[in-house]
């Protein structure tokens, strides 16, 4: 039984206990989580799917992300914008995604305002709140790992400010976990500091 700490994957490679139940959490585990997301639709993206996935599990977001995307559009903040009355009756009827009232609305809420900013400004804003990785040290266990940080309160109170909806401390550190504003893979785990070579840099 694992005591939160790392677990060897199928190739025997070290790595984080809750990216290996499934297949797809291996994938999205080693090739995705916590490596940078830039650029407004993108960070969209996985805002709105962080905003879905709010009570229930991540394998269930990551399970009908194809579906997602095609229901929106790939999720491009000019097209989402545009939707009408009756483009989110289709969302309601479509079993390819999360089939929340709320949630659809406020994603095209979200995607309404965010078109009326100026290119890069969603990027700008999200990855100003990127914390020090130098100053943090890695999580040894599961436990280690924060839920809510200053910076995610800080970061759900600026975009609740500007407006956004269905985003909360807990949402907007999934957010920075995701899209590598930090780095919470466990030490010693085999897609940790990936994400600093992903952007260039030198892992801590």
């Amino acid at each position: 039984m694992s005591d939160g700490g790392l677990v060897a994957g199928p190739d025997g490679e070290p790595r984080c206990p809750w990216g290996l139940s499934t297949a797809d959490y291996i994938a999205y585990h080693d090739d995705e989580w916590g490596r940078p997301v830039r650029g407004d639709d993108a960070l969209f993206e996985r805002l709105c799917l962080e905003a879905f996935q709010s009570g229930l599990s991540w394998i269930t977001i990551l399970r009908r992300r194809e579906g997602f995307r095609r229901a929106f559009n790939g999720f491009a903040i000019a097209s989402v914008a545009a939707y009408t009355e009756t483009d989110q009756e289709r969302l309601l009827g479509d079993a390819g995604i999360i089939r929340n009232r709320a949630k659809i609305e406020a994603t095209v809420a979200n995607a309404r305002l965010l078109a009326e900013w100026a290119e890069g400004d969603l990027d700008t804003l999200i990855w100003s709140f990127a914390p020090d990785g130098a100053a943090r040290p890695a999580p040894r266990t599961i436990a280690d790992v924060p839920a809510v940080t200053d910076e995610s309160t800080a970061l759900a109170k600026a975009l609740k400010k500007k407006g956004l909806r269905f985003i909360g401390p807990t949402t907007a550190y999934a957010l920075m976990q995701a899209c590598g504003l930090v780095d919470d893979h466990l030490e010693g785990c085999v897609a940790r500091g990936a994400g600093a070579l992903d952007a260039g840099v030198a892992p801590h």
